[in-house]
């Protein structure tokens, strides 16, 4: 990454109330995925949250701002609703990591922005939205009266005029109901060693995942993300100084089980709302993954019924975004197809389309 083009600025870090509030406005948007991931997989919830700790602190002071490190929610909804493998999972994030280097480092992304359209981002979007939200119902009907208390719950926090922390606080109840059951978990030290992907799950699926997530990647976790730092934070952040983070963060953490991250204008825009404008935000975040990673067998027991909610809000959330289109016809077919087909083929047949609408109509 050229520190010559951005030159630091001397750290400016706060660890007050409002760094801690803003840190939690940027977990919203991870820890809802990240405990599905752990409940519904093979993956180490506990090794998950070290990636996250770990680098919420690593960028936070690369960048010397709030910046956020969320899930590729594509890739973590495709495993989530079981179309992916944890196998495949993995590899699609290194792929994904492999192209965000070499476009980062080459300049390459601007270029290739123009060719994806932000219609078929916001698709994408969709598709995953509607995958999350398929299986958080399927989840739901297995306990309806649990489900019908998150959603009661996650109501009354919405009419409260807290509507972006919904899922954190259903979130809270499950975990309180899975303490009811097995009682305070005792703190263990997660296992730290190669937690290489078998070579079996470099699959087309797995490829396909991959385009698809990196159609959400270009445009929320790199453009939005450096418009947005631009306009809290008067920061000249460049999305291929983005895409380059993102690729080196995913080929250092991934062989080691943790789950494929990028940045996000929502974890930001959360951020900020929330109070945070210094990297201690950054740094008492990492500091809370790490001490939850220390006690995380509670999860076996979570409420799949509450889980299915939750998934159900982070979807709704998700798609909320969706409708923000600027063609909304290609958005809801990009949907539509990626629902009732695969993300990759949906993501392919809508960047052709764009293109052809682009240069012929």
């Amino acid at each position: 990454m050229d520190t010559e083009a951005r030159p630091f600025r001397s750290w400016e870090l706060s660890f007050s109330l409002n760094e801690l509030t803003g840190a939690l406005g940027d977990s919203v948007t991870v820890l809802p995925i990240v405990v599905a991931v752990g409940a519904l997989t093979e993956l180490s919830l506990a090794r998950m949250l070290l990636g996250f700790g770990a680098f919420q602190i690593v960028w936070g002071l690369w960048y010397e701002l709030p910046i956020s490190v969320e899930p590729m929610k594509a890739l973590a909804a495709l495993a989530i609703g079981g179309v992916l493998g944890v196998d495949e999972l993995l590899v699609a994030g290194l792929l994904a990591g492999v192209v965000l280097l070499g476009v980062g480092t080459t300049g390459a992304l601007g270029r290739l922005v123009r060719y994806v359209g932000e219609p078929v981002t916001r698709g994408i979007q969709l598709a995953v939205a509607l995958i999350l939200l398929e299986t958080g119902v399927g989840l739901g009907l297995g306990a309806p009266t649990l489900a019908l208390a998150g959603v009661a719950t996650a109501g009354v926090v919405v009419l409260a005029g807290y509507r972006r922390a919904s899922a954190l606080v259903v979130l809270a109840l499950g975990l309180a109901v899975a303490l009811a059951s097995t009682g305070a978990p005792t703190p263990s030290l997660p296992s730290l060693g190669l937690a290489l992907p078998d070579p079996s799950g470099l699959t087309r699926g797995a490829a396909e995942a991959t385009a698809a997530q990196l159609a959400m990647t270009v445009g929320n976790a790199a453009v939005a993300t450096a418009l947005l730092l631009s306009e809290y934070f008067d920061a000249d952040v460049t999305p291929d100084e983005l895409a380059t983070s993102m690729g080196a963060m995913n080929l250092a953490a991934i062989p080691f089980g943790a789950l494929p991250m990028c940045h996000g204008s929502g974890g930001v825009a959360g951020k900020y709302a929330f109070g945070a404008r210094t990297a201690g935000a950054n740094v008492l975040l990492g500091g809370l993954y790490g001490v939850a990673a220390l006690g995380t067998a509670v999860v076996t027991a979570f409420p799949m019924a509450v889980l299915g909610v939750v998934l159900g809000l982070v979807a709704l959330e998700l798609g909320r975004s969706a409708f923000e289109s600027g063609h909304l016809p290609t958005t809801l077919a990009v949907g539509a197809i990626g629902l009732l087909t695969n993300v990759g083929l949906a993501f392919v047949l809508g960047v052709a389309w764009w293109v052809a609408r682009d240069r012929f109509l």
